[in-house]
Order: C-alpha cells, then structure tokens, then sequence
C-alpha cells in the first residue's frame, strides 16, 4: 500500500478549494442540460479530485498545449468529458472557450460528447471506448521512460495521470495494461480511479464483485485507498505516488452526482441531463448560487492563476534543452516533429537495388525483417514488438535489445499475449510524440486490436502493424487461425493504410510507405510461405506508393488483366503465362493497397485496370471490395467461406485458388 505523506503545500489561492471543484460541477450541469445530453454524475463526482490534480500537481502550459515534457493526462472515463473540457477553460487553453461549453455535443464544435484528440489542446488522446485511455496511458508511460533514457531526464521527466471509472476496469483491455504496467515497473503512471460503485445499470454489485486494490496489487501496482472528497487525503496519496517506484492506484471513493440533492450517488446521474430543479436544488446544496456558466471573477482567477504557474516550468525546460550537444539537440527536434532521417529515402533504395540484384525468396514476414534489419539503424526512433510471436512475426532485428521492468534503454517490447493491449499501447507511444511503434500478431488476431486500431485510423496516428500468417497458406493451425474476411474488414476502416506486398521489394517499398505516413496507421499483412520474387529489376520510383501498377505487360493487345495481391500474384504470373500460351494477351497488376491506388487520378487508375479488358481478381480472402476494379464482367477466384486444415499447398488446390482456375474464369468471360 502507498504510504500517504502527513502534509503537502495548498495551491495559494483567494477562493476556497470548493468554490474551485464547484465550478467544474456548475459547468458540467450546466452544459449537459443545454445539450439535453451527456453525463454530469463524474464531473462532479470527481470535481475535487481533479481539481487537486490540476491546482498542485500537473506539470502543464496552456498557451504551449504540446510542450513535450508537460505532464499527460488521461480521461479514460470519456463519458465525463464535460470534467476535462470545464478543466481546459478554466486554466485557460485558448481555444477552449465558454462558447465551446455552450455549445457541448453539437456539430462543429471542440466539445464533442468523448473527447476527441486534435479538437482541441489538452486533450491527449480520444476516449471513447471504455479502457482504452488507461491501455493507451501504458503506451504514454513507456515512451516517456523510452525517451528519458534516450534523451535524459533533464528534457524528458514528466508523469501520465488517469482518471478512470469502474467501467474502465471492467473491460478487459484494462486487465491488459495493468499487467503489462506493473510489469514494467511504469513508476511515473498514476491512475485515479473514480470509484463511486455505480454504472449504467444501477450499483456496480450488480455485475462485479472484484477487489480492484488486491487485483491491481497482483499485477505490482502501488495502491492506496482514499476519501475522494478530502482534497488533503488526496493530495497527499498523489505525492507519495510521485515517489513510488510502481505504478500507482490511488482509488478514490467518491459520490456520482455530488452535490445533487435527490440524485446523487445514484445511476440517474450516470448518463442524462439532471434536469432544472434538480439543479437548482444542487446549486443550493453547493452553495453556489451563480447563473448558468457565470463563474465570478474570483474563482475564475484561481483557475487561470493555475493556468499560468506552467510558464515557468516551460521556461527552464527550454533552457535545459538548449543545453543539449547539438547533435542531440537537433535529434531531439526531428523527432518530434516527426520526420524521418534526411538519408532515409536513400538507404532505402540501396536496399531495393540490392533486392533486385540478389531475388530473394522468402515469404514477405522474412521479407519484413530483412528490411527492418537496415531501417532500424536508420531510424532509431522505431519501437518495436510483438504480442509473444516474436519467432513467427520476425519483428526483432540485431541491435534491437529488450525493454525490461525499469530498464528502458532498449528498443524492443515483449508485449505478450496482449495483442489488444499492445494495440493502445502503441498508440500511446505514437501520441506521445518523438517515437514510432510498430508492433506484431497474426493477422486473424486483428480482431483482437481493431478497437485500437481503430483509433489509430480516427486519431491519424503512425503506427504500423505487422499483421503476418496473412491467409488459408499458413495451413495447418486450420480456419481459427486463417484469415478470410480480415483484409476485407481492415479496408473498411477509413484512414488506415493496408499493405499486401508480393516480395521482398514490395515489403521494403511497403515498409518505406508506411514509415512516411505522419497521419495514418499501416497494416502489413504479410505471409507465412516462401514467395517467389517479382520485382526483379531495379526502379527508385516507389511503386507500391501507387497502391496498384502493371507488374507485367501483355504480349500484344491486351484482352485479359490479372489483379491481385500478396501471395496471389505468383499465381496470377503463372496464370498468365497459361493465357499467353492460348493466344490470350494477358497482363497483371499487382495491388498491395486500394488506399493509395484510390487517391491515384482517374486517368492512372483507368490505364492500370486496362480498359476493355476481362478483369479477373484473386485474393486468398473474401472477394469483398475488389468489385470495384474489375466492372461489369469481372471474375474473382479466391474464398467464400472458412479455411480449413491442411498444407497449404493443398489447401489453394482444395479451395479453388490456382493458375487453372483463374485462367478458366477469364477464358469464360471473354
């Protein structure tokens, strides 16, 4: 258990301690009333618990929201969005303004219904998903100690703080991170658990019974146990958890709806505007009998004089980093701006010219880490991992030594079986700035990440994905472990960036692309087998950028355009040659990814389909999605249904997908 310090130094300020947290209550009632929508009970719940946070302890500077070293904070619990948005108005971010509280849940607005990260500064990541600000903390956590050791801890030393509620700890994303956490020994993570005993339902007895102290003491966390409504018990907890050498729990027994004279404690509060005489009666009980979102100049003060106490923080860090050698320095700002080294490009085609001479056959997860082996030391800021597949996935490369539980000098994660949890860790990582995750499973099991990834698409975060064992040819573990309809599901997601590549130079190529994006996540979708090599002569163009090129011309006019991807193309090529030898002019186009074929211009798109040409498709998934490429009498040849088990040579002849077919599907459309 934390040992709570017996004193603490008060925010000197001339309005109480609770005419402060008040005015967090008054905004949330105020704002969810207007909207006739939102939940007021955890903002004023824990109106005293982050008015502690914010008033004595958070390391933050409005007027510079991103400043690297401030302080992260993490409302995992974004149903109580309003406790943030009241926050960042009153310490005074600039763009948080008491028209955007007006204007809570409504089109356009900074103040959407879960905070949204990029609407608006001081919100740090979206919380929409119950658990995943607490998962995505974890990833916040580790890139600051990563960075910290890289950099040291006079430019880097800050905290990442939570405030997560039962629903949170429920989900079992939380389970995840916890024990990943405590693992690590993530001593600057401090979570503040809302522990009102209440959700949706009604009293959380209802659903769970779990000792949230004695669970998070089995997973090596620091905890304590405080009275969420004592603003001295509070911050003394919070001060003794900055100088724990574990993560901290500090789980705060508080009142949903406090304040609220027939409602509070009770589910009512949870979710629905509290109504105006049931606000009225809480502004008496409070003692603040202010109009809707006035708040006197005085308390507004306080909160602005908090506001401002960062600048001096910022200031020093400034020099601390101007301090730094040059080199550093200059690395340091790269980084978090986030781009890539000057020589990046360069050495990438080295290496793709290397590929050309050399034609390796290896099936592209070899083809991954090969790449990596060079991309690595020329881009130290990747942070790799794998959710236990290390061996199968292929994402650890020579030099890249083990983060272990308070050593963070290396650069490699051994997330184990947690793929969700590495998913929002990564993320974490990615928002914190200065660093780029990447992180490795099967590719079936990105339904076990797609709630982060997600994310990861809606918060335009570069984190890439290597998602290998990428169809039916990984044979034997059977159709549990064969993703069908997984590509298919993963194009769905807007703004994320799907890789199939057919090579080695298509992986390295894929690689590069996914390393330039700054607003989108990539998903590798790599194979198990051998491949043969396709790209066999060296071009500095990018062509995967393309999203879809002529990999092989036809011998005459063409009638017949083969498309596909990944594994398939090697047997769209022997398909091909099938055609050619019938008198069937044949070409193929190899697509590794719709995304980038589709923000090509019309008049590219059109001369690489091949207009007038039979278009057939193959892919080892579901046909779902190439519909559009291949017009009216288009051909698909790959699954409609599960895998099975089976090597996997017999399982492309069990399930159809051979030169044979293909060419038979073209020949009948002709």
């Amino acid at each position: 258990m934390l040992q709570a310090a017996t004193a603490f130094p008060r925010h000197d300020a001339p309005v109480s301690h609770a005419d402060m947290a008040n005015a967090i209550r008054a905004l949330a009632m105020d704002a969810v009333q207007k909207a006739n929508s939102g939940h007021p009970g955890m903002p004023m719940g824990m109106a005293d618990v982050a008015t502690v946070l914010f008033s004595r302890f958070l390391k933050f500077d409005p007027k510079t929201a991103a400043w690297p070293d401030r302080d992260r904070f993490v409302l995992s619990a974004g149903h109580g969005s309003m406790l943030l948005y009241a926050l960042l108005y009153l310490t005074g971010y600039p763009d948080m303004t008491l028209d955007e509280l007006k204007n809570f849940r409504q089109i356009g607005s900074r103040t959407a219904g879960h905070p949204e990260f990029g609407h608006a500064g001081g919100i740090e990541t979206t919380t929409g998903p119950l658990g995943q600000g607490i998962a995505t903390a974890v990833g916040m956590a580790m890139a600051e100690r990563l960075l910290a050791a890289q950099f040291g801890k006079n430019v880097v030393d800050h905290y990442t703080y939570v405030i997560a509620g039962d629903g949170c700890l429920m989900e079992g994303i939380s389970h995840e991170a916890v024990s990943m956490a405590g693992h690590l020994k993530l001593n600057k993570l401090i979570v503040l658990f809302d522990d009102n005993q209440i959700s949706i339902d009604g009293p959380t007895s209802l659903s769970v019974s779990d000792d949230q102290i004695a669970r998070f003491q089995a997973s090596g966390w620091a905890t304590i146990r405080v009275d969420g409504h004592d603003p001295e018990a509070v911050a003394a907890a919070i001060a003794a958890a900055q100088k724990s050498d574990r993560p901290s729990l500090i789980a705060c027994r508080t009142v949903i709806g406090y304040g609220a004279p027939t409602k509070a404690g009770t589910a009512a509060t949870h979710g629905s505007p509290l109504g105006p005489d049931e606000i009225k009666g809480a502004r008496e009980k409070l003692g603040w009998p202010h109009a809707p979102f006035e708040i006197p100049e005085t308390v507004l003060k306080a909160w602005r004089d908090v506001g401002i106490q960062g600048a001096a923080k910022k200031q020093a860090w400034d020099k601390a980093l101007a301090a730094l050698p040059a080199p550093q320095r200059a690395e340091w700002d790269r980084r978090i701006k986030g781009e890539l080294p000057a020589d990046f490009a360069k050495v990438m085609d080295d290496y793709k010219a290397r590929l050309a001479t050399e034609k390796p056959k290896w099936a592209t997860r070899k083809a991954s880490q090969m790449a990596l082996e060079v991309i690595n030391p020329a881009v130290p800021e990747t942070i790799g991992g794998s959710a236990d597949l290390t061996g199968s996935n292929n994402t650890k490369t020579a030099g890249l030594n083990p983060i272990k539980p308070g050593d963070f000098s290396g650069r490699y994660v051994y997330y184990g079986v947690r793929e969700h949890g590495m998913a929002a860790a990564m993320n974490g990582i990615a928002l914190h700035g200065g660093l780029i995750p990447y992180g490795g499973t099967f590719l079936v099991f990105t339904d076990y990440c797609r709630p982060s990834i997600r994310l990861s698409a809606l918060m335009e975060q570069r984190v890439v994905y290597v998602m290998t064992h990428d169809s039916i040819g990984l044979g034997e573990d059977g159709p549990t472990h064969q993703p069908v309809e997984h590509l298919a599901a993963l194009r769905a997601i807007p703004n994320l960036l799907v890789l199939r590549p057919a090579d080695a130079v298509e992986t390295a190529e894929a690689w590069q692309v996914a390393l330039e994006q700054t607003h989108r996540p990539s998903v590798l979708a790599l194979t198990r087998q051998d491949l043969p090599a396709v790209r066999t002569s060296h071009r500095k163009e990018n062509l995967v950028a393309k999203g879809g090129y002529e990999l092989i011309a036809a011998d005459g006019a063409a009638k017949v355009t083969l498309l596909a991807s990944g594994s398939e193309i090697a047997i769209a090529m022997t398909a091909r040659d099938m055609l050619q030898k019938d008198g069937i002019p044949t070409r193929v186009v190899s697509m590794p990814s719709f995304e980038l074929f589709d923000a090509q211009d019309v008049t590219y798109q059109e001369k690489v389909l091949g207009p007038g040409t039979v278009r057939v498709a193959i892919e080892a998934g579901v046909r779902q999605g190439w519909d559009r490429y291949l017009g009216i009498k288009g051909g698909f040849v790959g699954m409609s249904g599960f895998g099975a088990s089976g090597p996997y040579e017999q399982l492309y002849k069990h399930f159809g997908i051979t030169p044979e077919a293909v060419a038979q599907a073209a020949k009948q459309r002709l």
